[in-house]
Parts: C-alpha cells; structure tokens; sequence
C-alpha cells in the first residue's frame, strides 16, 4: 500500500482542523503523516521519528514556539537536513523573517495558500512519493 511506503512527514500546529486537512491532503498523494499539536513537544517528536519533511505553523499569537523548533532542529546534527516548510498566517512576519529563513535552509508559504502550492512545495523539497 502507498502510504507504507511514502515519505513522512512531520506538520506541526496546533489547530486540529489544518492538522486534518494536512493528514488528509498528504494521504492521499501517497505521503505518510505525523502529526504534533504542541510546539514544546514537537522537537523531541521529530527527532525521534526523523520525517522526510516538517511544515512548521509559526502562529501569530506565540510564535516563539514555532521559531524555536526550527532552531531546535536546525542546531541538531541529526535534525539538521530535515526540510522544513513554515507556514504562517502572519505574513508580515514571514517576510521580515525571510533572510532568518534562508539561514535555516527553510522554505515558507502564507495561509491561507493553495493546496497545490503547498504539493509543489512539499514535492520540491522530498519529492513525489513511489507509487505501485
């Protein structure tokens, strides 16, 4: 079956409607999905099940949270090459953050968004997932 064999991928938020959303949208294009809610447990999580990809929520009301996961992965020589995708509704704070970004070797996209953009995104950064 597909997603047994499909890339993982980690998506980080706390809202439990975008984390269905994501479960279902990745399922179906063959990805295998895990997701966190908590921000403060995300990190620990990631490391241990090593995605092929995070899409990290930087939330507009704490989104020192989020921010801090990505350093958190990115100081880690474990975590380091995970490709991470920010997402954010607060789209003055992605741009203002996008040189950080690029430091991070993270890619970002603004909510809402597309859901073939995001695709594209997730393909550019892992791939299309093996089909049979």
């Amino acid at each position: 079956m597909t997603d047994e064999i499909g890339p993982l991928v980690a998506v980080v938020n706390d809202d439990t409607a975008f984390l269905e959303l994501m479960e279902e949208l990745l399922s179906d294009e063959g990805y295998r999905t895990v997701i966190h809610r908590e921000s403060d447990t995300a990190y620990q999580a990631i490391r241990g099940a090593m995605p092929a990809l995070v899409i990290l929520d930087i939330r507009m009301e704490h989104p020192e949270g989020g921010w801090n996961v990505l350093e958190l992965l990115r100081l880690d020589p474990k975590t380091t090459g995970i490709p991470v995708i920010v997402c954010s509704a607060d789209a003055i704070q992605l741009r203002a953050k996008q040189e950080h970004l690029q430091r991070h070797r993270a890619v970002s996209i603004e909510k809402p968004f597309d859901l073939d953009e995001l695709l594209e995104l997730v393909v550019s950064q892992i791939g299309e997932p093996r089909r049979e």
